[in-house]
Formats: C-alpha cells, structure tokens, sequence
C-alpha cells in the first residue's frame, strides 16, 4: 500500500544480530533485511556510526520528501546485553564476541574518538558534557517518576494531523482522515 500510494514513510529495521537468542543466519533465509521490501527500496546503514545513520536517514527522508514514496532501512547493530530479565545474553556468543564488539565498534567511544581526531572537543570538554548529560537525564528520570500519567486526550496528540507543524513550539492535535479507524478509546480496558 506504500510503494502503490507513493506514502513518504521511513520503515526501520534494526537488526542486532540475535532476534531473541537465535542469530539471524539460523532464522532467515535472507539476511539483508533492506531487501526484503519487495518494492519498496531499501539501503542498509551501519548502526553503530553515529555520522552513518544521519546521512542515511538524511537521505531516506529527502527520497520520501520527494514524492518518491516508502523507504525501507536496515540498521545493522549490535545489542550488549541479553534481550531481556530472563535472557543472559551469552548462552548463544562468547563474552569475547561481546566484548570485541564493544572495543572495535562501540558507538559512543567511536564518535568521540571522531570528535577528538577533528579538534573539535578536548578530552575534559568531552567529560564535561558527559557529567552534565548524565545529571540532566537523572532530573528527568526523577520527575518522570514523581509525575502522574498524562491526560487520556494526549494519547494521540502529535500522532497525525494535517496541521502545520513549523511554528517553534507547537502541539499538533490528532486528525485522522476517515480511512484509519481509532480505538473506541472510551470502551477500552486501559479505561476500565
């Protein structure tokens, strides 16, 4: 219906090697997930670089902004840890994939070194930031924590609407054209 329609619309894989923990040469036959869109084309973008994703969203949003349609992405990453509370994460790889991983292809640690090579930050500066991320996400984890849940009627907002959204600042309210039907969100359990 995306590619028929021409829908500008961004579909994301991301493939961290392990679904569960099978890895992705034991649960598919194709394991180039951006060629699986049938018609709807597809490009694969290594995960773990920073700079990597941007450009490749970069130009999956211009071919969609451009009338073009649907784009299908493959982000090829990896995952440290076990899937879940009840996954380990090293029953099905070494600890020392795990961690030759970690040392080659670490985002964070690659796009610093980057930052660092080009001149742009120095070490402390880099430090610096990182303290003032870490308490900025603290606060916002503790407000969370300490707030109620939001409204019922923002459960939509800014999901669909054929409003302008480039005024700095604003909430789009939901529209949604007759074609997608909406929960009755007045009969449902979460209301209940």
């Amino acid at each position: 219906m995306a590619a028929l329609w021409k829908i500008p619309i961004i579909f994301v894989c991301e493939n961290n090697m392990y679904g569960m923990g099978t890895s992705v040469d034991r649960s598919s036959a194709n394991t180039e997930y951006y060629k699986q869109g049938n018609f709807i084309p597809g490009i694969k973008v290594d995960g773990m670089d920073v700079l990597a994703v941007r450009e490749g969203v970069r130009f999956a949003k211009e071919y969609a902004s451009a009338g073009n349609g649907p784009m299908y992405m493959e982000m090829k990453t990896y995952r440290y840890h076990g899937h879940s509370m009840s996954d380990p994460g090293i029953t099905y790889r070494t600890r020392d994939e795990v961690s030759e991983v970690r040392q080659s292809r670490d985002p964070i640690e690659s796009i610093k070194k980057k930052i660092l090579d080009a001149g742009f930050a120095t070490e402390d500066e880099l430090k610096a930031t990182e303290k003032e991320i870490r308490t900025e996400v603290q606060q916002a984890l503790a407000a969370a924590k300490a707030s109620s849940p939001p409204p019922m009627e923002e459960l939509f907002t800014d999901i669909y609407s054929t409003e302008d959204a480039t005024q700095e600042g604003k909430r789009l309210v939901s529209e949604f054209p007759e074609e997608i039907r909406m929960p009755d969100r007045a009969n449902t359990r979460i209301n209940n």
